[in-house]
């Protein structure tokens, strides 16, 4: 299945969290982009984050967002071949 607009959306929002502290959070403010404000509305309804608006990532979330985060990674690698 490839990716669709709103996966995108979503795995942009899940890489806005930093992953090295369980005590930092994000807020999605009502002035954002409609399409970020509904990214995470959709994360919360997941169970992936802890607020319809950000909030703090869950156990799922922070797999998520780690492996989201890897990828990016990954993909921004000069190829080595």
């Amino acid at each position: 299945m490839p990716y669709n607009e709103e996966m995108m959306q979503e795995l942009n929002v899940l890489n806005l969290f930093n992953l090295e502290t369980t005590q930092e959070g994000i807020k999605v403010h009502s002035s954002a982009k409609p399409e970020v404000i509904a990214a995470t509305q959709r994360l919360f309804d997941k169970g992936l984050i802890t607020q319809s608006d950000g909030g703090y990532l869950t156990p799922l979330g922070h797999d998520a967002a780690e492996n989201s985060q890897i990828l990016i990674t990954i993909l921004k690698t000069e190829s080595r071949l």
